[in-house]
């Protein structure tokens, strides 16, 4: 049997380490492996290069150095972002029903500790109501968690309108953009965003590395959830995870210098794909087709089970739902809140591109796709 070509449209669960990410993570396996935080002058080195690191990383969302803190990624960020502003005299946080479930389950956990949490509707679209926003705080409200973009849909909300909301109330904005970071310019000042989550292997880096954003404001207010020497001026403790640091540092870099000419590319391999699978009858994008991120796209095909289709593509990688899940028959919970049919949301795909997708495995997946779901349909149909 000849050897398939694998091709990968699955990018928002994980993307390749770029190869000039591993090659400037590789020293620090091998060559510089003192600890960051030893005063001998390896140690000192090494330091020297965690810091610039942090400057890379800032520089992405046009924050400082200093108000970044390494995580081992967007979730313990989220964590110690949303457990950290426990010790409040105001116990309401409002979040949005499409969160990832790292955000959902954390907020579930600050219920159980006698916290109230709000979780808002969106429309089909997948857009939040700002009125319904505005009504729902109260001066008992924490802080709003959101993302920036969906991680299923790609749906794009206006962060703008949310942080001048919340800035207006008093109230502390957790954006959650780990989808987007390193895909589309990110201003954390300009946005009004006092908490933003992010992780390497989103944007080509390794996994188990990301950052919380902490702006001056919510620094005052946050406390660590891991506890010891007193690392990251004492709000995560723990030997840092100096390769990582170095491959998000990097990854960081590149998606500066590179975000407008992906953009371009990969939108225009995004558009083909959707008019080559939407050829489908019956078949329609779920969420606001406007304002979404450029290379995801979450298609419907009616009456074919996507787990079904996702297996029999075999070496052409797509996802259903969240990358984060267990494999499950379960409809995505996203899909659900836009109003989505139990048979609607188990009928849907996302297909998500990144850097390193062709021309070619487009053209190769909708032929596929478009034959195995037409297959599934008719067989549904017989029966």
């Amino acid at each position: 049997m000849p050897h398939q070509q694998h091709i990968y449209l699955d990018n928002n669960a994980t993307t390749r380490v770029d190869e000039r990410v591993l090659k400037a993570m590789l020293p620090y396996f091998t060559d510089f492996y003192a600890n960051s935080t030893s005063q001998h002058i390896a140690g000192l080195s090494v330091n020297e290069a965690v810091e610039n690191a942090a400057w890379q990383t800032a520089d992405l969302i046009n924050a400082d150095a200093d108000e970044i803190i390494f995580t081992s990624g967007a979730t313990e960020a989220i964590n110690l972002a949303i457990k950290g502003l426990a010790d409040q005299s105001r116990k309401h946080i409002v979040t949005v029903a499409t969160e990832h479930k790292a955000v959902l389950e954390t907020c579930r956990f600050m219920e159980s500790i006698g916290f109230e949490v709000s979780y808002l509707p969106v429309d089909r679209e997948g857009v939040l109501d700002l009125n319904l926003l505005n009504e729902i705080i109260t001066d008992k409200t924490l802080v709003f968690i959101g993302m920036l973009s969906n991680n299923e849909t790609g749906v794009i909300q206006n962060v703008s309108e949310i942080s001048a909301i919340l800035k207006s109330k008093n109230v502390l904005f957790l954006c959650d953009a780990t989808q987007v970071v390193g895909r589309i310019p990110i201003d954390v000042k300009a946005l009004g965003i006092d908490l933003l989550t992010l992780s390497a292997h989103k944007f080509y880096g390794p996994k188990g590395v990301g950052a919380l954003y902490v702006s001056a404001k919510a620094k005052l207010k946050l406390l660590p959830q891991i506890t010891g020497g007193g690392h990251q001026r004492k709000l995560r403790s723990g030997t840092l995870n100096v390769p990582g640091i170095i491959g998000l540092g990097k990854a960081a870099e590149i998606a500066v210098n590179e975000l407008e000419t992906a953009k371009n590319r990969i939108e225009i391999l995004r558009n083909k794909l959707e008019k080559g699978l939407l050829q489908f009858e019956g078949s329609f994008i779920n969420g606001n087709i406007q304002n979404r991120i450029y290379n995801t796209s979450n298609i419907c095909f009616p009456g074919v089970n996507s787990e079904k289709l996702i297996m029999a593509l075999g070496n052409i990688s797509v996802s259903n739902g969240a990358s984060c899940s267990a494999v499950t028959s379960e409809p995505s919970h996203v899909l659900k809140a836009m109003g989505l049919s139990d048979e609607e949301a188990l009928s849907s795909i996302r297909f998500s591109l990144g850097r390193f997708t062709t021309l070619e495995e487009i053209d190769i997946a909708v032929e596929r796709v478009l034959t195995l779901a037409r297959e599934f349909a008719t067989k549904t149909l017989r029966h």
